[in-house]
């Protein structure tokens, strides 16, 4: 098998490596998939290219976008083939994060029918999904270009594909928030309202005693309203996530915390849409997150197309 250089190496945008966490995951979401979709084999394929003659019918099959959008998933193709039709042959001639265009081939795959066929739509899912991702994820990264904004994703990810989908994202050229709950401290809406609820304390203790919880992590807090924002921004934390602010708070914000120097880093949130997000980005902040990027992004065309069709040479 031809492998395309993806399991080891940054490809595509900086910081877009497909690394041991990601192929952990696609090993076990392939075998689920495999389990899905060929529990007893795929039916059709074994009546018509299992015998002594159809048996030496092979392929070349092109996998081709069919609109616009960026390449994500050849890592992951290549380990559903390598796993479960070694004698494929794979050749690609783009990689993760390049930028496909209608009708574009950038993937080949050769070898017998019987190996080849079985695995097509599991590959299709995968292409499909993650390039979706990386194509929405570009879009909203040239919409920031140049303001000096870092584009985020969030944990609103597909249980299960966390890996990939974040893996998506970096393709798409974005950047990762955290990985999960075990990475940064986060005092979010709820954390604040069961706190408040009971009186237990205010904004600069429960800073203080997150600071003292979980020492050395980075810690920031969401806050919805003008008057938290100016607790929050003189109790010290590394970030203020601003929630659902409209652009006029958002401008105040950054406003009020350049009076004070370069920190903390502000954080715009809350359901931003493609056509605003700019807006935002020329607002000054430095972090804009967004949940769409993994929670809402439409699947790209891709398809498989067959080639040439020949025989085993015996």
């Amino acid at each position: 098998m031809t492998y395309i250089k993806a399991h080891s190496s940054s490809v595509g945008f900086t910081g877009c490596l497909f690394g041991p966490e990601e192929l952990s995951e696609t090993r076990y979401l392939i075998e689920r998939a495999i389990r899905e979709d060929l529990p007893g084999g795929d039916l059709t394929t074994a009546a018509l290219f299992s015998g002594t003659l159809s048996g030496a019918a092979c392929v070349e099959a092109a996998f081709v976008s069919r609109s616009p959008g960026v390449l994500c998933g050849l890592p992951v193709v290549e380990e559903l083939f390598h796993r479960h039709a070694p004698q494929v042959v794979l050749e690609s001639v783009l990689t993760d994060g390049a930028r496909l265009e209608p009708r574009e081939a950038f993937l080949t795959a050769r070898g017998k029918a019987g190996e080849v066929l079985p695995l097509e739509r599991i590959a299709l899912n995968f292409l499909q999904r993650l390039s979706g991702i990386a194509t929405l994820t570009r879009r909203f990264v040239d919409q920031v270009s140049g303001t000096g904004a870092v584009l985020l994703d969030t944990r609103k990810t597909t249980p299960g594909w966390r890996w990939l989908e974040k893996y998506a994202v970096r393709s798409g050229g974005g950047t990762n928030h955290r990985m999960s709950l075990s990475d940064a401290v986060l005092l979010k809406d709820n954390h604040l309202g069961v706190l408040r609820a009971l009186g237990l304390g205010s904004i600069p203790e429960w800073i203080d005693t997150a600071r003292r919880s979980a020492p050395g992590s980075f810690l920031e807090i969401e806050v919805e309203g003008r008057e938290d924002f100016l607790v929050a921004l003189g109790a010290g934390p590394d970030a203020i996530l601003l929630d659902n602010f409209d652009i006029e708070g958002i401008r105040w914000a950054v406003g009020k915390r350049n009076e004070r120097g370069s920190t903390p880093l502000l954080e715009a949130s809350g359901g931003l849409q493609l056509e605003r997000v700019w807006e935002v980005a020329q607002s000054g902040v430095d972090r804009i997150s967004v949940g769409a990027l993994t929670h809402s992004a439409p699947a790209l065309d891709i398809g498989l197309d067959l080639v040439r069709a020949y025989r085993e040479e015996q």
